[in-house]
């Protein structure tokens, strides 16, 4: 079952919009604005409904990340709704695409970042808001390259605070303040 147009464009918006109110309105990641704002994000919604097929687009999008100018696509995000629901199997998959970065000699070009509906971090109850930092509307592999998080990471000051900082914003926002945000995906 191949999605519509339609269906496409809503899953991309409601990203999108999770990607403004939260990740650059929260100020969760202060790299992502530039790039948003440059329209140097690839956002790609797959129809993978098994690993293997989720695999094969991730691999095709880790070398299309490699070969393309980083003025014209800077970081990509793998939307995948139809797999890897479980967070654990999620979570177990992140071994494997890291994997793959090592067999296409991309380890240390790019990185895969994670980020999920029922992300939790090891040592963490389920609906700790501290795990909101990683929750995103659907499961999504995020691509980035390494100079560029080298780069971003020069220009900010005290980068190794900001899970740290993201923690404290989380606690101060609270569960009442992520639900007004109004997240929730539209169909």
């Amino acid at each position: 079952m191949s999605y519509s147009i339609a269906e496409q464009d809503a899953i991309v918006a409601n990203t999108q919009k999770w990607l403004e109110k939260a990740v650059i309105g929260l100020n969760l990641c202060p790299f992502a604005k530039a790039v948003h704002i440059k329209n140097q994000i690839r956002y790609v919604v797959t129809e993978a409904a098994t690993d293997e097929e989720l695999m094969a687009v991730l691999m095709e999008e880790l070398e299309f990340l490699a070969e393309t100018n980083p003025d014209k696509v800077d970081t990509t995000l793998i939307i995948h709704p139809r797999v890897l629901n479980d967070f654990e199997d999620y979570n177990d998959f992140l071994d494997v695409a890291d994997a793959a970065l090592e067999e296409m000699d991309l380890d240390g070009v790019l990185q895969v970042a994670s980020f999920h509906p029922d992300y939790q971090f090891a040592d963490t109850d389920k609906n700790d808001i501290d795990n909101y930092t990683n929750r995103s509307p659907y499961p999504t592999l995020h691509l980035l390259r390494e100079e560029s998080v080298d780069r971003a990471v020069e220009a900010f000051p005290e980068a190794e605070d900001i899970f740290e900082k993201n923690i404290e914003t989380m606690r101060k926002l609270g569960h009442d303040g992520w639900d007004a945000l109004d997240l929730r995906v539209k169909e």
